[in-house]
C-alpha cells in the first residue's frame, strides 16, 4: 500500500508523516509523476461593501440641499464588522464638509448588538484642503457666491479638522452639534436607518450678519477597517470629495464608490488529498456532509478536523493542510493577489480533490468535483495547465445562508465559531441553491494551475 503523508503545515503546528501500513516494504517508490498545484486568489478588491448617495431631503420631491430643519434619510445594510462613513458639504463655505473620523461609525456595540441613538459626537467638520478658505457666505468663491463650480484659489493642502486649519480667513465655526444631528435607528435584521439633519437654528455668524448653514447632498459607504474616503493629514484622494466639499456635487464620488462596491472574497486555509479513482473522499454531491471536517472548513475556515482525518478518508493516498500563503511565514487565508502552493507525487489513476472556504459566507466552499480531478488523461499523460474550469462553488448544506459579508453568522461577522441556523441539507453546487443572494463566478475568484514537474 502506498505511503500516506499528512502535510507539515497544520494550523501553524508541525505536521506528521503517517503510513497506512506499518510494513514500508509495500510503499511504491516510483511514482508516475510529480505535480505542483497553485491556487491563486484573483478576486477583485472592493473598498466599500455598500455605498450610495443621499440627495433628496425627507418630504421634498426633488434633489437639493437640506436647509435648516430638513434632513436626509437612507437605509443601510451592515454586518458586525462594518462601519458607516459619509461626506456632506457645509454649504456657504469653500471646501468644508462633515463626516466621521478615521474609524467611521460602528453600527454594533462591543458585544455585537445593533445600536440606535445619536452619533453626532462621532462626526466632525473637515477642511478638504483643496481651496483656500474665505469667510463663509461672504467670500466671493464660497459656494453660494461663486460664479461657477470649482472656482477659488487652489490650496494643494491636506484634509484636516477645521479646528486645526490656519490657512485662509480664520473663522469661528459653531460646534458640530449646533449645525448637524446624525442618528442611527436599528430597524430589523442588518438594516439601519441613518438620519442626517440640518438643525433648524443652524446659523453662521458672519461680518454681514447671521447666515444659514445648509447641508449638501452627499455620499455614504459601509466598509471594514478605517474610513476609506479620506485620511486625516493627507491630500484628498481625487475620487470626488473635492466636488462635494467645494460644490455639493456628488456625481464623481457617487460614481467612484459605486464602481468599487462589493464583497472582497478571501479563501480560507484548506485541505488537499490525492485519492484513487472512483472514490469521493471529501464529499458526495447530493448527500449530507460526511462529518469528517468539511463543515468546519466551509463554516469557519477551520482545517483541524479534516486535517486530522486525512488518514481515514476513502481512497486517500496522500494529503495535507494548506494554510500558509506563498511568501508568508505564518498561516492565514489567501487574500486577492496571494496564493497557496503544494507539491506531491502521483500515479496513473490518481485524482486531486481539495476544499477551501469562500470566506464572507456561511458555509460555501471552493473545491473540485466530488470525485476530484484526474491527474492523467486516458493515454497516461500527466495533465498540465489551468484547471480552473474544474473548480466549483459548493454549499455544504450545514448552515442556512445569509447575505455574504453582511449576515450575522457569516464568518467575518459571527460572534463565535459554528454559529448560525443549522440547515441539515445536502452538499450541492451553489448554482443549484436558490438562497436569493448573488455570488461571483469561480473564474473571477480563483485561478488554479497544475504543473507537471
Amino acid at each position: 500500500m502506498r505511503k500516506l503523508v499528512l502535510g507539515a503545515a497544520f494550523l501553524g503546528l508541525v505536521g506528521m508523516s503517517c503510513s497506512s501500513d506499518d510494513d514500508n516494504s509495500n510503499v511504491n517508490t516510483t511514482p508516475d509523476g510529480s505535480f505542483t498545484v497553485t491556487i491563486e486568489n484573483i478576486a477583485p478588491v472592493n473598498a466599500y461593501l455598500k455605498s450610495g448617495i443621499f440627495n433628496t431631503p425627507t418630504g421634498d420631491s426633488s434633489p437639493g440641499p437640506a436647509t435648516p430643519g430638513k434632513k436626509y434619510e437612507f437605509v443601510v445594510d451592515a454586518g458586525r464588522s462594518q462601519s458607516l462613513s459619509f461626506v456632506t458639504m457645509l454649504a456657504a463655505t469653500n471646501d468644508a464638509f462633515f463626516g466621521p473620523g478615521n474609524d467611521g461609525i460602528a453600527l454594533y456595540d462591543e458585544n455585537g448588538n445593533p445600536i440606535s441613538g445619536d452619533v453626532t459626537d462621532q462626526v466632525y467638520l473637515w477642511d478638504a484642503g483643496t481651496e483656500v478658505n474665505e469667510e463663509p457666505s461672504v467670500g466671493p468663491n464660497t459656494v453660494t457666491n461663486q460664479s461657477g463650480p470649482n472656482t477659488g484659489v487652489v490650496e494643494n493642502g491636506n484634509v484636516l479638522l477645521m479646528s486645526n486649519v490656519t490657512n485662509g480667513d480664520a473663522f469661528d465655526f459653531p460646534e458640530v452639534n449646533e449645525i448637524i444631528n446624525v442618528s442611527v435607528t436599528y430597524m430589523q435584521g442588518t438594516q439601519f436607518l441613518i438620519s442626517i439633519e440640518d438643525l433648524a437654528d443652524a446659523t453662521l455668524s458672519t461680518s454681514l450678519g447671521d447666515r444659514v448653514a445648509p447641508l449638501s447632498p452627499g455620499v455614504y459607504v459601509v466598509h471594514g477597517g478605517t474610513n476609506p474616503l479620506f485620511t486625516e493629514g493627507e491630500p484628498d484622494l481625487g475620487q470626488g470629495i473635492e466636488n462635494i466639499a467645494e460644490d455639493g456635487d456628488v456625481t464623481n464620488l457617487g460614481t467612484y464608490t459605486a464602481e468599487n462596491t462589493g464583497v472582497t472574497y478571501p479563501a480560507s486555509p484548506g485541505v488537499w488529498v490525492i485519492h484513487e479513482d472512483n472514490t469521493n473522499p471529501l464529499f458526495t454531491e447530493g448527500t449530507v456532509d460526511y462529518g469528517n471536517g468539511v463543515e468546519a472548513i466551509a463554516e469557519d475556515g477551520n482545517v483541524a478536523i479534516l486535517g486530522a482525518n486525512i488518514l481515514s478518508l476513502s481512497g486517500v493516498t496522500e494529503g495535507a493542510i494548506m494554510n500558509t500563503p506563498v511568501g508568508s511565514s505564518s498561516a492565514g487565508p489567501i487574500l486577492p493577489g496571494s496564493s497557496y502552493e503544494f507539491t506531491f507525487d502521483a500515479q496513473i489513476g490518481d485524482h486531486l480533490s481539495f476544499v477551501n472556504m469562500l470566506a464572507a459566507t456561511n458555509d460555501v466552499f471552493l473545491g473540485t468535483d466530488d470525485d476530484g480531478i484526474a491527474l492523467f488523461n486516458t493515454s497516461g499523460v500527466a495533465i498540465n495547465g489551468d484547471v480552473t474550469s474544474s473548480i466549483y462553488l459548493w454549499d455544504a448544506g450545514t448552515e442556512v445562508n445569509e447575505e455574504p459579508a453582511i449576515g450575522p453568522n457569516t464568518v467575518t461577522n459571527q460572534l463565535d465559531s459554528d454559529t448560525g441556523e443549522e440547515e441539515n441539507g445536502n452538499v450541492l453546487l451553489l448554482s443549484d441553491v436558490n438562497d436569493g443572494f448573488t455570488y461571483p463566478a469561480v473564474n473571477t475568484l480563483l485561478k488554479v494551475t497544475i504543473t507537471a514537474n
